[in-house]
C-alpha cells in the first residue's frame, strides 16, 4: 500500500477498480436484489391469504371450500411467476439474455435477520455454498456461483491487468530508484565516525573546492577573464591618468632643476634634475601598480567565494566550509602582500638605476645642432628646460612599457599562480594537527539536511524491496 501511494498511478489505483468493478456487476447486483425482494413479498403475500382463509373457514365451511379453492389458485399463481422468474434468472447467470465482458456470478449475501443473530460470514459461505449445491434451478450452476468463486474470478481478473501495468510500473520504480540514488549522492553519504575516515573526508572536500577554484581560474568556468581585463584595461587606463603632463611642465621643470642645483650651477648637464624629474614621475606608478595588485585580489576572493557556492559537497557542513573559505582568504592576503611589495620593487629599481644608455645619446644629440656656443647661451632659457622636459617624458614613457608588462607578470606569479598551486597548503598543515573532537566539530552537518537524506534513504529502501518483491513474484 505504501508503494502505491507513493507512485501516484491512476492505473491500478483503488478508486479505478471500484468504479470498473460496479459498472460490471452493476447488473447482477441489481437484478438479484429485485429478485430476492419479489420473492420476500411473494411469501408475505402468501402468507396473508393463508391467514384470511383460515379466519373465513372457521365461520362458513363453505366459505372456507371457497377460500381454499381461492389460496389453490393463487398459489398456483405465484408458483408459475416464481418458475417464470427463475428461469429468467438462470437465463441471466447463464449469459443467454445479457451478456457481459465477465461472466454473471450469483451470491447469497447474508439477511437481516443473519445479521441480527451475529452469523459470521464463514458460517454463510457455508451457507451459501449449501444453498447453490442442493438448490435445484441452480444446481447445475453451483460451481460457478458463489462469492468464493466471485473473489477468484476477481482475483484472476485483476492479476491479469496487473501482469499488463508490470512493465511500466517496474519502469517507474528503476527510474525513481536512480533519482533517489543521484539525489543521495548529492546529499552526500553518511560521516563515518573513524578519525582517519573524518580527516580523509575533510581533505577530499578540500579537494573539490581547489578544483573547481582552478576552473575558474583556467576557463573551465567564468571568472577567471577579469583577472585579464584588469591587466588590459584597467592599469592601461590608470596609467594614462598619471598627471606626467603636469609634473613636466615648464614651471615645474624649471623649478626642480634650479633647486637640484642649489647655490652652484650645474656646468654641462643638469644631472641631479634629471634624477629628481624621472624620480618623483615614477613614484607615480606606485599607485596603478597597486591598485593593480588589489583589483586581482578582489577578483580572486570572489571567485573563492562563487566555489564555495558551486561546490555542493561542502553544503553539508557550514562549519568547515566557513573554516576553508577563511583559510582560503587569509591566504590570498599573503600572496596580496607579496604582490604588492614585488610591484614597489619593480617601480623602486626602475627609479634606484636609470638606463644610462638613453642619457649618453643626449648630447650627441645636441651636438648635431652644430653651434655649441649657442648652446651654453641657451642653457638657462626656456627652450633649455623644454628639451630637458622632453627627454624625461621620453625615459618616463619607457619606463611605463616596461612596467606595464612586468607589473602584470609579477602579479600572476606572486598571486594567481601561488593561489592556484598552495591555496589550501597553511589549512592542510592546521587541519592535520586536528584530533577526533576537533573533527567532529568541523563536520556538523545541517539539520535540514541530514533529516532530508534520511526521508531520501528510506524511500530508496521502500522502492528497492518493492522492485525485489515484484521481481520474486513467478506470474503463472
Amino acid at each position: 500500500m505504501e508503494l502505491y501511494n507513493d507512485l501516484h498511478t491512476d492505473d491500478v489505483s483503488k478508486r479505478e477498480w471500484k468504479a470498473r468493478l460496479i459498472s460490471e456487476y452493476q447488473p447482477l447486483l441489481a437484478f438479484m436484489s429485485s429478485f430476492y425482494v419479489n420473492k420476500i413479498e411473494k411469501e408475505r403475500k402468501k402468507e396473508r391469504k393463508r391467514v384470511k382463509a383460515r379466519k373465513e373457514c372457521g365461520s362458513d365451511r363453505r366459505v372456507c371450500h371457497r377460500g381454499s379453492d381461492a389460496h389453490r389458485t393463487t398459489t398456483r399463481n405465484a408458483a408459475a411467476t416464481e418458475t417464470v422468474a427463475l428461469a429468467a434468472a438462470t437465463a441471466v447467470l447463464e449469459g443467454r439474455s445479457y451478456r457481459l465482458q465477465q461472466p454473471w456470478v450469483g451470491v447469497v449475501n447474508r439477511s437481516q435477520a443473519d445479521i441480527n443473530r451475529s452469523v459470521d460470514m464463514i458460517l454463510a459461505r457455508q451457507k451459501e455454498k449449501e444453498y447453490f449445491a442442493t438448490s435445484p434451478d441452480y444446481g447445475h450452476l453451483a460451481s460457478k456461483m458463489g462469492s468464493e468463486y466471485l473473489a477468484k474470478l476477481l482475483s484472476k481478473h485483476l492479476e491479469s491487468v496487473i501482469r499488463a501495468r508490470i512493465p511500466s510500473i517496474t519502469s517507474l520504480i528503476n527510474k525513481t530508484i536512480e533519482e533517489l540514488e543521484s539525489e543521495l549522492d548529492h546529499l552526500g553519504r553518511p560521516v563515518a565516525i573513524d578519525a582517519g575516515a573524518q580527516l580523509y573526508t575533510i581533505l577530499d572536500l578540500c579537494r573539490a573546492f581547489d578544483r573547481i577554484f582552478k576552473e575558474h581560474l583556467e576557463g573551465g568556468r567564468p571568472g577567471g577573464d577579469r583577472i585579464y581585463g584588469v591587466f588590459d584595461n584597467q592599469l592601461p587606463a590608470a596609467l594614462r591618468k598619471l598627471p606626467l603632463d603636469r609634473h613636466l611642465s615648464m614651471q615645474n621643470v624649471r623649478k626642480v632643476v634650479s633647486e637640484a642645483d642649489g647655490y652652484q650651477p650645474h656646468l654641462i648637464a643638469p644631472e641631479q634634475g634629471y634624477r629628481r624629474l624621472i624620480e618623483g614621475a615614477l613614484n607615480y606608478f606606485r599607485g596603478p601598480s597597486e591598485a593593480t595588485v588589489d583589483a586581482v585580489h578582489f577578483v580572486l576572493k570572489e571567485l573563492v567565494r562563487k566555489s564555495m557556492e558551486e561546490c555542493q559537497e561542502l553544503k553539508r557542513f557550514p562549519t568547515l566550509q566557513s573554516t576553508i573559505a577563511a583559510a582560503a582568504n587569509e591566504a590570498l592576503e599573503r600572496f596580496r602582500e607579496d604582490s604588492k611589495k614585488t610591484v614597489i620593487r619593480l617601480v623602486d629599481m626602475e627609479a634606484s638605476y636609470l638606463t644610462v644608455e638613453f642619457f649618453r645619446r643626449l648630447p650627441q644629440e645636441v651636438e648635431k645642432g652644430g653651434n655649441p656656443a649657442a648652446t651654453t647661451v641657451d642653457r638657462y632659457s626656456e627652450g633649455h628646460f623644454r628639451r630637458i622636459g622632453s627627454n624625461v617624458s621620453s625615459y618616463v614613457n619607457m619606463v611605463l612599457e616596461t612596467l606595464k608588462n612586468s607589473v602584470p607578470k609579477a602579479v600572476v606569479y606572486c598571486q594567481v599562480k601561488e593561489a592556484k598551486q598552495s591555496l589550501l597548503n597553511h589549512f592542510y598543515t592546521y587541519i592535520g594537527k586536528k584530533e577526533g573532537k576537533q573533527l567532529v566539530d568541523l563536520l556538523d552537518e545541517d539539520p535540514a539536511l541530514m533529516e532530508r537524506r534520511l526521508q531520501c534513504a528510506k524511500r530508496l529502501e521502500l522502492y528497492k524491496k518493492s522492485r525485489d518483491e515484484i521481481d520474486s513474484v513467478s506470474w503463472v
